[in-house]
């Protein structure tokens, strides 16, 4: 019986971590992982309006940007369960010994990452965007810009994740480094939401390019360190 190549263990691992994520079998880390982000992302977009009061003229002019930093935010939140769970139970040296590399395992994480947190959050953004007050060219602007910088916050999250496991240290410290590498994509994005400012968008994707395409290298080298 023939080994499974590269494709179809990499498939497998993002559907197990889909699966995990969306509550749907697969052991407990990490089960129903999407739900917590998706409701700290509301619970910003609810409270806010009682912050400032009933003023929809300010609520429309500030709302695109809550909801930016709320999104934010809400990407730190599953960084525990991206990669501690399976470097405790030993499957990143599993990988090792049938010689893949721990590149392309963290690119599948991310992959997974990026399906288990994008779609919630983006359902998420058209009620956060009716109850802040946005009409449908704002969030035709907002959806634009979070489907854009999302991949980039699923990579970086992935990175750090990686990091933090190494480091064996708590969510709040993963929160500090993740949160100053972002800032450009909160720029980039907060600032699309002005009129004119949709330029931000060629900005905001090679931003989030850039991290899709360095956070499995560097992942894979902090899985690699914290081995050693």
């Amino acid at each position: 019986m023939s080994r499974p190549g590269l494709p179809a263990i990499l498939l497998r691992l993002i559907r197990r971590d889909v699966a995990r994520a969306y509550g749907l079998g697969g052991g407990d880390s990490g089960q129903g992982g999407f739900l917590l982000p998706v409701l700290f992302f509301l619970t910003v977009a609810i409270l806010y309006p009682f912050a400032v009061g009933p003023d929809m003229p300010l609520l429309s002019r500030t709302g695109g940007g809550v909801i930016w930093v709320a999104a934010l935010l809400a990407a730190i939140l599953p960084i525990d369960r991206l990669v501690l769970p399976d470097q405790q139970t030993g499957h990143y040296d599993f990988y090792a010994v049938r010689g893949i590399a721990e590149e392309w395992i963290m690119a599948a994480k991310i992959i997974a990452h990026w399906l288990s947190f994008a779609p919630p959050l983006l359902l998420a953004t058209i009620i956060a965007s009716a109850l802040l007050g946005q009409d449908s060219e704002q969030l035709t602007v907002l959806m634009t810009g979070l489907l854009l910088a999302t991949p980039g916050l699923a990579a970086l999250a992935v990175l750090i994740a990686a990091i933090m496991a190494g480091l064996r240290s708590g969510t709040a410290l993963g929160g500090l480094l993740f949160l100053p590498l972002a800032v450009p994509m909160l720029i980039f994005g907060a600032g699309s939401n002005v009129q004119g400012g949709q330029n931000g968008f060629m900005l905001l994707a090679a931003v989030s390019l850039f991290l899709v395409a360095i956070s499995p290298i560097a992942a894979g080298a902090a899985i690699r360190a914290a081995r050693d």
